[in-house]
């Protein structure tokens, strides 16, 4: 196996025990780039120089028994618009071109801290606003949706660029790249990771968070992350856990909510054939199924919007009216609507919040998660704009990929996508596992669990 292809947790052990030099390490995932990434454009840019310097220091550091940690020396990819100090922040967009930050972000600072190596920043949906990533390629297929809106973080860590990276979930856009490449993706709960120094879409959707090969993995990342930080107000003051998951897969007394409806609906036949043969595969290693109905799910997307969409647009007041021209028509047109929306129609999607989070928490008092489709269909041909179900009903491609995510991003609940397969034109499908706030531990056993059981594979056939 090549150093690029291997995981978080082999390569941390690889590093700890002198047998894979970070210098190894670091020029196999730029020589990955090199190769790859004129066809797949995951990168905004890659910091070459800078990450063979940071990789130089770490084999020093370690070298000197200065060893910090399961991510010291491993390559990452951060979503543009994560602040690192010196370099550019675009958010992908025309409007950041002279932005430069003058800072890391909290998320960044503690990577840093942890000897993280920075390889490069990756491409978002412009300002996250949106669900394909359109600059983009799929890791499996070139000509595919790459999903949004951290489609570069996912396709990098899928695609053998980036050991592990971080992204931005607003409505998904964490887990819905995740899904359609092939990897591991988690939300946490709102508020657990600071997001102090990221360029915010809407101040009370966005979460931050791990893209990893492994749920493993993705366990590891999340430990450095956590942690309060007042210069976030939505930031939590918790504890300190221990987020790894135990090695055994037994599953018995985890209570798993089977969706009766909605998460169901409107999902390509494939897709819900293989996300119920995974949540068979949990019962086989002890979980206890228990078929659920989902609250409120006619208010989820009026909901999403009602939120999302005039707090965008509040961000970008000042550049939407002297700037206007330099944005992507999708996302001008997205931040124009949120100039006619209302303050009542703010209020009352936070009022829907309010009752669908205590809705949701009711229903985790019955189940320890619910398991269900991370999206409704697998990656779609970059040209397709709106999907047509059997029954005549009709949506957009980005509405039908953040319907089934978008209910962890209105509650703030943690939400853990799990690769589970493949359709028939080998495409990744992704299990979408939801859980209690601050029962990451939970989701992450399951996860894990269940990869141990029936291994996918997480590293794209692609160069």
């Amino acid at each position: 196996m090549r150093p690029y292809e291997s995981t978080l947790a082999a390569t941390a052990t690889l590093i700890r025990e002198r047998r894979l030099s970070p210098v190894e390490l670091v020029d196999s995932v730029l020589e990955r780039i090199d190769r790859i990434e004129p066809r797949l454009e995951a990168y905004v840019m890659v910091a070459a120089e800078q990450a063979r310097h940071a990789a130089r220091e770490a084999e020093r550091e370690i070298s000197q028994g200065e060893y910090r940690g399961p991510l010291h020396g491993v390559p990452v990819g951060l979503k543009d618009l994560i602040d690192v100090a010196g370099m550019p922040t675009t958010a992908s967009s025309r409007v950041r071109t002279d932005h430069r930050a003058t800072a890391d972000s909290t998320v960044a600072a503690r990577l840093r801290s942890a000897g993280a190596v920075l390889v490069g920043k990756t491409h978002t949906h412009e300002f996250a606003y949106g669900l394909t990533t359109p600059q983009t390629g799929n890791a499996w297929d070139r000509d595919r949706v790459a999903g949004g809106s951290s489609g570069g973080s996912a396709v990098a860590v899928a695609a053998g660029e980036a050991t592990f990276s971080l992204g931005t979930d607003t409505g998904g856009s964490i887990r819905v790249p995740s899904a359609l490449n092939g990897v591991v993706g988690l939300k946490p709960t709102y508020g657990l990771v600071p997001r102090h120094g990221i360029t915010p879409l809407s101040w009370s959707l966005d979460h931050v968070g791990p893209i990893t090969r492994t749920v493993e993995d993705a366990a590891l990342v999340l430990n450095t992350l956590t942690g309060h930080d007042p210069r976030d107000p939505a930031s939590l003051d918790t504890l300190p856990v221990d987020h790894r998951p135990k090695t055994d897969p037994d599953l018995s007394g985890v209570r798993v909510g089977v969706p009766s409806h909605y998460y169901f609906e409107h999902v390509d036949p494939e897709v819900a054939a293989t996300v119920h043969h995974a949540i068979a595969g949990m019962e086989e290693l002890g979980a206890r199924l228990v078929e659920v109905e989902i609250p409120m799910t006619r208010y989820v997307q009026a909901t999403q919007w009602g939120l999302m969409v005039p707090e965008a647009t509040a961000y970008h007041e000042r550049t939407l009216r002297t700037v206007p021209e330099l944005y992507q028509a999708d996302v001008r047109i997205l931040l124009e609507a949120g100039e006619l929306m209302s303050a009542g129609d703010h209020l009352r999607a936070q009022r829907a919040r309010t009752l669908m989070r205590d809705a949701w928490n009711r229903l985790l008092e019955e189940v320890d998660m619910v398991a269900a489709p991370t999206v409704p269909m697998t990656a779609v041909p970059a040209t397709q704009e709106s999907v047509t179900w059997p029954d005549g009903t009709t949506e957009s491609v980005s509405d039908a990929y953040v319907r089934l995510s978008a209910p962890a991003n209105i509650t703030g609940l943690p939400a853990l996508s799990v690769p589970v397969g493949h359709d028939t034109a080998g495409m990744p499908i992704g299990m979408q596992l939801i859980g209690r706030p601050l029962d990451e531990r939970t989701l992450l056993r399951a996860g894990h669990a269940y990869e141990r059981a029936r291994p996918t594979r997480a590293l794209a056939p692609v160069g």
